[in-house]
């Protein structure tokens, strides 16, 4: 009976703490996140239900982001947040101001790569870095035949073609 009370004691001053603060309590991490190749170590970061919060100065030191009233700007570059959705990417607790990197990711269409047993976070390129075809049309070129005969991909406009490649490495 002795044993019941300390675990109900506990459980009740667990009770009444705030909710956001048995969070940041349980969930307080060391993490290192890599962003745009750089590896930087967040001593002070949260992981809730599988999002990585990190403060506006962590944010600015890994990512070189900031959040600015128009949204979250790089030099000339900024991402406006939905107003709807504010509080999915930013909040304050205790007067420390938090931003939730992945919740950024997905807007910026950006993968996101988690190692828990790490606490290692990778963030890939954004939709705005990747390269993409523009078109379906493939450049024209002109290439030699085992004769020596040029041929120009063009020439074969309107046809289907089968192109043969090989390399030695």
């Amino acid at each position: 009976m002795k044993t019941n009370i300390p675990c109900g004691l506990l459980f009740i001053f667990l009770l009444t703490l705030p909710a956001n603060a048995r969070a940041s309590k349980a969930n307080s991490l060391h993490a290192t996140i890599v962003y745009d190749d750089v590896a930087t170590d967040v001593s002070s970061a949260r992981e809730e239900v599988g999002q990585l919060w990190i403060t506006t100065v962590d944010l600015k030191r890994a990512t070189r982001f900031e959040v600015k009233p128009q949204g979250v700007c790089r030099d000339e570059l900024c991402f406006p947040l939905p107003k709807a959705r504010r509080e999915a990417f930013f909040h304050k607790d205790g007067g420390t101001p938090w931003f939730n990197m992945t919740a950024f990711a997905d807007l910026v269409h950006q993968p996101v790569a988690h190692d828990a047993g790490l606490a290692t976070w990778y963030f890939g390129l954004r939709s705005d870095q990747r390269q993409q075809l523009s078109s379906l049309q493939a450049p024209d070129f002109t290439l030699p035949d085992i004769h020596g005969k040029p041929y120009r991909l063009s020439d074969f406009r309107g046809k289907k073609i089968l192109l043969v490649t090989w390399a030695s490495w």
